[in-house]
């Protein structure tokens, strides 16, 4: 095996990914990017042998090998891809490939040393480092969307315990790759974009909050300068795991540039006995041109899943916004028989059902009905949602407990905490170590009583804190890595008892939103904040690693719970559709016309989400923030909704021509405005669309205090071109007031 010359060939969906495993050495990525055709094993030779960078002055007298886990020992005085040791030794281990298999199947070579070639979807790469006392690991796959994912397992084979502190992977980007651009934001305002020039030295984004975050990287991109969601080579990396992680973008000063990550670990959190081994979290990687191609991989895998909820999603109503924790039978059965009148398909009791929870300082923990709120337990709530044809959802926060309640007073010894104290408090709670086996027992048999007593079709799953000290008692060692392996654990056996049942990642809205937590749940709480306004930005980002039914996202009340804004109803509806649609509204002060309007937008959705929640997401370049604007494309190219959404005041008083990205050039269409409930405020519509009004009568209305309205003689006729047109010309879009939506069907014809 070390003199052998091994190359393997990966490619799909106009991706490859070409890698040396020459030499017995660590598989190096030598192109992970656009298809090069067919290639044979000679190519694959010249192709590494045409990466080898010159012997300089100052640097190793051997070529420097960046292999997929970057190695000290090569020269690489980068971020090495493992570190650890045992008390001090074993610290730069140097591996060799023991043995190879191309899509399960072991890969023999002969005494012949000439380049041999494999050709597969999936690699397994074993190797050993002997005096090191380590084996390793090493997965890679190209998935049929072409999106290409690794991971890492490292084995202890010594006699005593090796400490690992890191281990993370890296895939190799050229050097055209100059900027980046990843995500932040915070609670309310998550997924905020943020670039910056690719230079010397380390990006590094660290995520130590014990989940995700909401200011979390989520795609960490390196790009050629300008890339858009339109056009531009970009290449994006994404840690599947919810607990504590990294991303990272690394320039060397030898030219070498990397994308990595992996689980961040505490000190001493993992440390391996003899025999004892640690799996990584996935690393995802996507590539295309522009932003667009990069989310689409990944939205088009998480629908390759078998697992994967279909388009037909329910239209959700979430009570929070209408009672808070003020839990009423007769208040609650009004709001049933409300939504159930606009066409709602699911209804879902939030916080405030179980224990002494009034408020948000006690009960969290105690999984049980409150026989003080419902004296006959959630019964009469339950099978009246049923009745009138709706699912049944709660909400639970598993993994956080109140220190004024009953099981903390009872075993206190559950709490995280570390150093003899208890962790400062958020939102008056902590955290319930389910590390521990018996704390994990009690939290499942609650659930699963809860489970078996209900009809519950849905849980909505929140986490509502940072875990700060989270350590293990008596010890306080670390137990981060402990508690989200214990989650995902919880959550198996959960869905493995409940097939059916759907749950909902919620973590202070948006806070836990990653590939691993996706595995085991069926869709994200995007955020907390549901302002329209913000909430536009926050779906176009969230967009960028998730498909839109992944999305919850609803219809907010009229005035904005988390921000004080006010909006219409068509700009809080024509924003939500665009994502896996529900209410959080309290619909008993809604008047006849709002509900009337909303049952017309909820009509609209159910009519159109095969399209909104199973085409591909579009995204527009478009240089004046004023305007934001995309929608969703049919895989056949046939149909499409697009949304054009007026975000502020422009310095211009029209925008021009806008594009409709996504379709096909060689088709014909007809563009129609969707015109749903009120008209946007202060809509003027284009020639184009066919609309005769009577202006005299809609200036007499606003000079005289009414709302503006559109006045027409007949529906829109719309226009019909060729779509290369509409992708590169486009159409003069209607002018409307800041924060209001126009929504524009886009249909094949011919």
């Amino acid at each position: 095996m070390p003199e052998a010359q091994v190359y393997a060939l990966l490619r799909a969906d106009d991706v490859c990914v070409m890698l040396d495993l020459s030499g017995g050495s660590l598989p190096a990525i030598v192109h992970w990017g656009a298809d090069l055709g067919e290639l044979t094993a000679a190519d694959a030779a010249a192709m590494a042998l045409g990466g080898v960078h010159p012997i300089v002055a100052n640097i190793v007298d051997e070529p420097l090998r960046l292999a997929l886990l970057p190695e000290h020992n090569t020269g690489w005085v980068g971020r090495p891809g493992l570190s650890g040791s045992r008390a001090g030794r074993a610290w730069s281990p140097r591996f060799t490939v023991t043995s190879i298999e191309a899509d399960g199947a072991p890969v023999a070579f002969g005494a012949d040393h000439s380049p041999a070639l494999l050709v597969a979807s999936l690699l397994t790469v074993t190797a050993s480092d002997p005096i090191a006392g380590l084996d390793l690991t090493l997965e890679l796959e190209l998935t049929a969307s072409g999106l290409l994912r690794s991971r890492a397992e490292l084995a202890n084979t010594g006699d005593d315990d090796y400490q690992l502190n890191d281990l993370v992977l890296a895939y190799p980007v050229p050097s055209v790759a100059r900027e980046l651009l990843d995500l932040a934001g915070h609670w309310g305002r998550e997924r905020a974009p943020q670039r910056r020039e690719f230079t010397v030295g380390t990006h590094l984004r660290e995520g130590r909050k014990g989940r995700t975050g909401s200011d979390a990287a989520t795609v960490l991109h390196a790009g050629v300068r300008g890339f858009g969601f339109g056009s531009g080579e970009v290449w994006g990396v994404h840690v599947a795991w919810s607990g504590n992680h990294t991303h990272y973008a690394e320039r060397s000063f030898t030219g070498h540039q990397v994308l990595g990550g992996g689980e961040l670990l505490l000190p001493g959190e993992v440390v391996l006995a003899p025999g004892d081994s640690y799996a990584s979290p996935w690393l995802y990687g996507s590539y295309g041109s522009g932003l667009d191609a990069v989310a689409r991989r990944f939205h088009r895998y998480l629908r390759s899943r078998p697992q994967h909820p279909s388009a037909q999603r329910p239209v959700t109503l979430n009570v929070w916004e209408a009672v808070y924790f003020n839990h009423d039978l007769p208040t609650l059965l009004d709001l049933a028989e409300k939504a159930a009148e606009v066409g709602v398909e699911r209804y879902v009791l939030d916080d405030g059902w179980f224990g002494s929870r009034r408020d948000d300082y006690s009960g969290l923990g105690d999984w049980t009905v409150s026989a003080e709120v419902w004296p006959d337990g959630l019964h009469p709530l339950v099978n009246r949602v049923r009745e009138l044809g709706m699912e049944f959802g709660l909400w639970v926060e598993p993994e956080m407990v109140n220190l004024d309640s009953d099981v903390a007073r009872a075993h206190p010894e559950w709490v995280m905490s570390t150093g003899g104290r208890t962790p400062v408090p958020s939102r008056h709670q902590q955290v319930l170590n389910l590390g521990i086996p018996e704390c994990y027992d009690y939290i499942r048999d609650a659930l699963f009583a809860i489970l078996t007593e209900y009809d519950i079709a849905y849980l909505k799953w929140d986490h509502n804190r940072d875990l700060i000290d989270a350590g293990t008692q008596p010890s306080g060692r670390p137990g981060v890595h402990a508690q989200t392996a214990a989650l995902y654990r919880l959550l198996d056996e959960i869905r493995a008892a409940h097939p059916g049942l759907e749950i909902e990642s919620c973590s202070s809205g948006g806070g836990r939103v990653d590939l691993g937590i996706l595995e085991r749940t069926d869709r994200i709480w995007v955020s907390d904040c549901i302002d329209p306004h913000d909430r536009q930005q926050m779906l176009r980002w969230s967009g960028q690693l998730l498909p839109p039914e992944l999305l919850g996202s609803h219809i907010a009340s009229g005035i904005s719970h988390t921000t004080g804004r006010s909006h219409d109803l068509n700009f809080r509806a024509a924003t939500a559709i665009f994502g896996h649609l529900g209410i959080e509204w309290n619909l008993r002060s809604a008047t006849a016309a709002e509900m009337a309007e909303l049952a017309e937008w909820i009509a609209f959705y159910k009519e159109n989400r095969d399209l909104l929640l199973g085409g591909d997401l579009v995204r527009l370049d478009f240089p004046d923030s004023a305007l934001l604007a995309g929608g969703v494309v049919s895989l056949d190219r046939k149909r499409a909704i697009y949304s054009f959404a007026a975000m502020d005041t422009s310095d211009t008083v029209m925008l021009g021509r806008l594009t409709f990205p996504g379709l096909d050039p060689a088709l014909r269409y007809r563009v129609t405005p969707v015109l749903v409930g009120q008209a946007p405020s202060g809509l003027r519509p284009p020639l184009w669309w066919g609309l005769r009004r009577d202006y005299s009568t809609e200036l007499a209305d606003l000079h005289a205090g009414a709302g503006p309205r559109l006045v027409e003689t007949h529906e829109p006729a719309g226009v019909e071109l060729p779509g290369s047109v509409l992708l590169s010309t486009g159409l003069t879009d209607a002018a409307v007031n800041p924060d209001h939506v126009v929504l524009y069907q886009v249909t094949a014809v011919g």
